[in-house]
């Protein structure tokens, strides 16, 4: 890779384009070197271990560098790519680049790698450590530092420590604009009141000159040599597991470790369920609207979730308390090429049948054409999964992680039933409800299901109960 030092070229670096993520793969590139790129256009997109998503290049200019080739794993916070931002002048020689020593205390700079990325969740653990910056990024570090001082009170510098403990003071929709600009906040001198970092700071980090690394990042150590196959590849395919399905793997082996789960059933004939769904489809308030069961269902819960309010709580292990959410983010479980996904349906307590429903059509159609950002699959409450679309009769379903209750919806079937002292065929399906027993005892739990049965019974109770 070509090391730039001139002003005029850009690294954009790997954003958190998700709460908390240390990495992503680079799926595809959209542009070359050479390339024209404009400020919002899609450079690449990128997997991470929620979803796939489409990075935009935040200015103007010409490519010079792509860093990393497809297929390669990046941790967040590396430049992925560098543009010229200033028509394109050709790199500078190696000689003539400034020699500036880095800042005196090296570990401090270190220290205070890579944290800001992982808000809430740590630093990442990794045998890579950062270099310290060269050249025109020393001062904003060295002020970094002073400011960083001067907060402490104290006539010394803060220890590596408790530089890794302190996190850069900035406003929620400050920090939302250094990630999706790709700005480590703790490189940004802050000039608001009490040292907090204004957007105008951030604005201004972008446009300072950011000089890379004098090496590559992956061009440290020559590739290791393919391992031999050791098994026999036309009896097995062995597929390297990532992405979105490592992400669940490991949701849910938490999720069943730590949540108590219990699962109860009730099969329940759904005919006027069925029915009202035909009329529906036929009323023009919901013209150009995907009216299925799966609508009236999650209609049906989020009545017995008013109900029986308790049941949508999460469990906080470090304060030991239950929170109790005054709203529901319903989560509905969607099979996609690239593994489960649960995006979810923000306040879907507010809505009405027609929003509800046009929510629930947009949901599944951008899952299908795997855009669902990592900001749909954020904060859900309560999710249902409809495994009745397989052809399965039931399921013992695993919560989300951080929720207390899970739906799953059986086939809805011709079977006989006894109808009225009389058996006849009636569509019946049987439901299941998995919950977090710490949360949710039996009682409530039992409760809630069979409010959701009656509802699909009886669906003019939509009416009277909501």
């Amino acid at each position: 890779m070509t090391t730039m030092t001139e002003a005029s070229v850009r690294e954009f670096k790997m954003p958190d384009v998700g709460e908390g993520l240390t990495e992503a793969e680079i799926l595809k590139w959209f542009v070359q070197p050479g390339d024209t790129v404009t400020d919002g256009q899609v450079v690449c997109e990128v997997e991470t271990a929620k979803a796939a998503v489409e990075l935009p290049i935040p200015y103007d200019g010409v490519v010079r560098d792509l860093h990393f080739p497809e297929g390669t794993t990046v941790d967040v916070g590396t430049s992925i790519i560098a543009v010229d931002v200033g028509g394109g002048a050709q790199p500078a020689p190696a000689a003539e680049q400034p020699a500036v020593s880095p800042p005196a205390e090296e570990p401090k700079a270190e220290g205070s790698g890579r944290q800001p990325v992982l808000v809430g969740y740590g630093v990442a653990t990794s045998s890579t450590r950062r270099r310290p910056r060269k050249g025109p990024e020393v001062p904003v570090q060295q002020a970094s530092t002073a400011i960083q001082t001067e907060l402490n009170g104290h006539g010394a510098a803060p220890s590596a420590a408790a530089a890794v403990k302190e996190r850069p003071l900035a406003k929620p929709p400050v920090r939302k604009l250094a990630k999706d600009l790709g700005v480590d906040l703790t490189t940004v001198v802050p000039t608001g009141p009490d040292g907090i970092i204004t957007r105008e700071d951030v604005h201004a980090a972008v446009a300072q000159p950011q000089v890379p690394q004098p090496e590559a990042p992956v061009a440290a150590a020559p590739a290791p040599a393919p391992a031999a196959v050791s098994y026999d590849t036309t009896r097995e395919t062995r597929i390297p597991i990532k992405g979105v399905r490592k992400a669940t793997a490991a949701a849910m082996v938490g999720s069943a470790f730590t949540a108590p789960h219990v699962t109860e059933f009730v099969t329940v004939d759904v005919t006027r369920t069925m029915k009202l769904v035909e009329e529906l489809k036929g009323d023009k308030e919901f013209a150009g609207l995907r009216v299925n069961p799966l609508l009236l269902i999650a209609k049906a819960l989020l009545v017995a979730i008013r109900r029986n309010p308790d049941v949508n709580a999460s469990w906080d292990e470090a304060a030991q308390e239950i929170v109790v959410k005054h709203y529901v983010n319903l989560g509905i479980a969607a099979a996609t090429p690239r593994g489960l996904i649960v995006p979810n349906i923000k306040d879907a307590h507010a809505k009405t049948l027609p929003q509800l429903a046009e929510s629930l059509g947009e949901l599944v159609s951008t899952a299908r054409d795997g855009k669902t950002s990592p900001a749909d699959m954020q904060n859900g409450t309560v999710t249902i999964t409809n495994v009745g679309v397989f052809g399965v009769d039931t399921g013992t379903p695993i919560l989300n992680p951080g929720e207390s209750a899970i739906l799953a919806v059986g086939a809805i079937k011709l079977q006989p039933w006894v109808h009225k002292g009389k058996v006849k065929p009636r569509q019946v399906t049987t439901l299941a409800l998995s919950f977090d027993h710490r949360l949710v005892d039996g009682e409530l739990g039992s409760k809630v299901l069979a409010d959701v049965a009656a509802i699909l019974e009886q669906p003019k109770r939509l009416i009277t109960w909501a």
